[in-house]
């Protein structure tokens, strides 16, 4: 690990406390050292924060630091109920709203990726969105066999994969720290937590992934009502560039604008909720980066259309059981189930009592049920959460962690558009619709499918296991008579080496 990486961390940890950031951390609820270590942080908090309790710079050093440091705060931004209403408004400018690259560049980076393809796309706006990534233009495409039509032309800032790697390797140093300073947090894996983040920021950086993730996405939802995608445009599409219909709507954050043009919001976060839920549930494969710059209502038809597909969550069948039946279990309160698939699936110890596991468990979910969002504190919560993961040594499980984050986007996202919004209520119809089906003759089938595939998978690989068995089995007994033969050897050369010494030692004698 080099050396800047770890000044790199000094630097954003200097900074982000300095600029307020602990500030908004509801310590009370968390463990002692982390209360300890935040005291210490804010020593270093800017004066006029101390003052007046008003963080004001934090969108500028998150910008500063860097694009992750950037998709940290977009999420914090969809949270006023964590980090407060007007630290959350002022983050809000990351999500699109960030300073565009030299737009003289532009013409030359589409000559280089697309070749003579780029003289299809004409009449390139200013950029109508510029975030930590990539900024989108609006254009024209005129090609040579087919209709001119609209597109959204999302082009990579130019060096942004080294910031980012930079970003990454910052935080792996940061990450190894942890362990190694802290063992509280070795059960965290937080080394394991950062890899899937550097997965995810790989291929978030490769755009010909985002078009091939859009493609899929729209095989998934093609039946579904009230969630839309945008097509891609395969030939005017490259490493740096993605090239894709337009989508006409209202910026689901303005709500405002989406009351002015008659859309009802308790539906449209319901559609979100659901959506979501079905993404994840039903096909194990959902946006993972569903901020408001993200999401846009269509003032014709009511319905969410959703763009930038850059970072993907992808849960196995396994994985969405899991979820499942957490959410059910809350819904219908059945926390003795939701303690048990915990255990169940490894997140705690199987040395801790599932009973107790079941009353802690309960002593978060009760409070929630029969409160609006609004009547909720997710920062009480997530403390709350933060000691029981503690008290149980529960562990994490870094696969599931794009899927946590994105929860927390989307119930937030759903929150600011339905304040009254009741998760559980929306989410039943969901999670209890597939786990009715799972328990039913499909669900059976499935679990079918699934065991053959195994068994043919295990049944293909038999006879490479035979050979790998034969071939150890005759390295064995190669070894077993070099092992034999080597003894002999060895007592023959120490039986004349004996008679040797004896023989010298008769002759010094004789010479006394």
């Amino acid at each position: 690990m080099l050396i800047s990486a770890y000044f790199r961390l000094v630097r954003a940890g200097y900074v982000l406390a300095r600029e307020g950031a602990l500030s908004i951390i509801v310590a009370r609820d968390l463990p002692l050292p982390l209360r300890f270590g935040i005291g210490l942080g804010r020593v270093i908090e800017r004066p006029s924060v101390r003052r007046t309790g008003h963080v004001e710079r934090l969108n500028r050093a998150l910008n500063r630091l860097g694009p992750t440091y950037v998709k940290f705060g977009q999420t914090l931004a969809t949270r006023p109920d964590v980090v407060g209403a007007e630290v959350a408004a002022d983050l809000a400018g990351l999500q699109d709203k960030m300073e565009p690259f030299d737009a003289a560049l532009v013409p030359a980076i589409l000559l280089e990726a697309l070749g003579s393809k780029a003289g299809e796309l004409t009449e390139l706006s200013a950029p109508i969105a510029a975030a930590s990534i990539a900024q989108v233009h609006q254009a024209k495409l005129v090609p040579a066999d087919g209709a001119r039509k609209t597109v959204a032309v999302k082009i990579l800032r130019p060096g942004v994969a080294q910031r980012f790697m930079a970003d990454i390797e910052s935080y792996y140093a940061g990450a190894r720290l942890a362990e190694r300073l802290v063992r509280s947090t070795r059960r965290l894996k937080p080394t394991q937590v950062v890899e899937t983040l550097d997965r995810s920021a790989r291929l978030e950086l490769d755009l010909r992934l985002e078009a091939a993730a859009i493609s899929e996405f729209a095989e998934n939802i093609k039946d579904d009502e009230g969630f839309v995608i945008p097509s891609v445009s395969w030939d005017h599409t490259a490493q740096n560039v993605l090239t894709t219909t337009w989508v006409d709507g209202i910026p689901i954050r303005d709500t405002a604008a989406l009351d002015a043009a008659g859309l009802d919001r308790k539906t449209l976060a319901k559609t979100l909720l659901q959506s979501f839920l079905k993404h994840a549930i039903r096909d194990g494969f959902f946006h993972a980066d569903m901020h408001p710059g993200n999401l846009f209502a269509d003032p014709r038809t009511g319905a969410v259309v959703a763009v930038d597909f850059g970072i993907m969550g992808r849960i196995n069948r396994a994985e969405r059981r899991f979820l499942a039946d957490i959410l059910f279990g809350f819904i219908t309160r059945d926390y003795r189930m939701v303690a048990q698939r915990h255990f169940d699936i490894g997140y705690v110890p199987a040395a801790q009592s599932v009973d107790d596991f079941s009353l802690a468990i309960r002593s978060i979910g009760e409070p929630l049920h029969g409160r609006t969002a609004q009547d909720i504190s997710m920062a009480r919560v997530l403390g709350q959460l933060f000691t029981i993961t503690d008290l149980f040594q529960m562990q994490a499980r870094p696969e599931l962690v794009l899927l946590q984050k994105s929860m927390v986007l989307v119930e937030g996202v759903a929150r600011a558009l339905d304040p009254e919004l009741d998760i559980w209520t929306i989410a039943e119809p969901v999670v209890g619709d597939w786990l009715r089906r799972e328990e039913g003759p499909p669900g059976k089938l499935a679990d079918l499918k699934d065991g053959l595939k195994i068994f043919a998978d295990a049944a293909r690989r038999v006879p490479v296991i035979l050979a790998q068995a034969e071939l150890a089995l005759a390295d064995f007994h190669a070894e077993k008579h070099n092992r034999e033969v080597f003894p002999r050897w060895m007592l023959l050369a120490l039986g004349w080496l004996a008679l040797i010494l004896v023989a010298v030692m008769i002759w010094r004698v004789t010479r006394l």
